[in-house]
């Protein structure tokens, strides 16, 4: 009899210590995943753009035009310094002459080579663009009709604006983080 009366009085005694430690255990764990998503949440930085100023009426694949060129040139200018911090990892453009000429002086100066996507999949561009660059810094070179499709397939969003027919100069960003929602911006250079 005593030894049945002495194991009742451990056991309520023993109870709360296992279920401290268990819940000690869940909580370091807890710890561990939430500093773990909290290291590894980049958010992927897509630059957006319709190529530069063509040249009208000289075909179906026409070049830039200086005008053109100065914009693309400015485009190197502003995300060109492969020093800095936060530089472009990768540039993706349409198989269109002009959208290459654009990409080209900032290719050049970051010693990268454009990859030539089809332009006809805004949902095939955006998935292969966040899965080949997590975490990076992309540019895209659309056409008019291309660009807002594309910035709906990687922001999630329905309300992006179309590019008018001589609007070369708009640029979007998109942030698209690893947790949460994607989001953009909508600026002229």
């Amino acid at each position: 009899m005593v030894f049945e009366h002495t194991r009742r009085q451990r056991q309520p005694f023993l109870t709360p210590i296992w279920l401290l430690a268990l819940t000690v255990l869940t909580g370091a764990i807890a710890c561990a995943f939430a500093a773990w998503l909290w290291v590894t949440a980049d958010s992927t930085v897509i630059i957006v753009v319709r190529h530069a100023e063509k040249v009208m009426d000289v075909g179906e694949d026409p070049p830039l035009t200086e005008v053109g060129e100065a914009r693309a040139a400015l485009l190197a200018r502003m995300f060109g310094d492969a020093r800095l911090a936060g530089s472009i990892d990768a540039i993706y453009v349409s198989s269109a002459q002009r959208s290459r000429l654009t990409a080209a002086p900032l290719a050049a100066r970051l010693g990268l080579t454009p990859v030539v996507a089809p332009a006809n999949d805004p949902y095939g561009l955006a998935r292969r663009v966040l899965h080949e660059y997590p975490g990076g810094r992309i540019l895209v070179v659309g056409q008019s009709n291309t660009v807002p499709a594309i910035v709906a397939a990687l922001s999630g969003r329905k309300d992006v604006p179309p590019i008018g027919a001589l609007e070369y100069g708009t640029m979007y960003i998109v942030t698209v983080p690893r947790l949460g929602h994607a989001n953009y911006l909508r600026l002229n250079y």
